[in-house]
């Protein structure tokens, strides 16, 4: 059996007023339309009080789908504005936060190839590690360390900013 073709990883960007439910309207008309929302991220705004910066991704390879699923997202009497993202025009980033039984040595090559942070050490090689950087960064460091080293990954969801 073959696996079938995966769609295009897209990200919206939206700014919208910081209040209860919002996120939850976004993501319902999200589901509406039949997409699933792989990440979700929000934050305030550093220079705007009472607006939060909401990053979401789906996949979808048609424009015209996305465009429907962004004006109406900017319909929304709490969204100030939404629009597409353009991978090649911005940069993509996550976190990972990784809790691993590795040797020490096989985490110092890791760290020099992956520039990763060591949030805590415990006795008898368990690390907790952070990882930041592009999707395939991190897929790559965890493929790289080992299914069988790693006991538990939290991962962020991206975020994203234009060039």
């Amino acid at each position: 059996m073959t696996t079938p073709p995966q769609m295009k990883r897209r990200a919206i960007l939206a700014f919208v007023q910081n209040r209860p439910g919002v996120l939850n309207k976004i993501t319902m008309l999200i589901r509406r339309k039949m997409y699933n929302a792989e990440t979700v991220t929000a934050c305030k705004t550093h220079l705007r009080p009472g607006i939060s910066r909401v990053t979401l991704t789906l996949r979808e390879d048609r424009d015209d789908k996305m465009n429907q699923v962004i004006k109406q997202i900017e319909k929304m009497t709490e969204v100030i504005s939404a629009k597409e993202l353009d991978i090649d025009e911005s940069f993509w980033r996550e976190v990972a936060i990784v809790k691993t039984e590795a040797d020490a040595s096989q985490i110092e090559s890791l760290e020099q190839k992956y520039n990763f942070e060591i949030l805590d050490r415990q006795n008898h090689g368990l690390f907790i590690i952070q990882v930041s950087g592009t999707e395939k960064k991190i897929d790559d460091f965890l493929h790289e360390l080992g299914r069988e080293k790693i006991i538990e990954v939290a991962r962020s969801g991206f975020t994203a900013i234009e060039k």
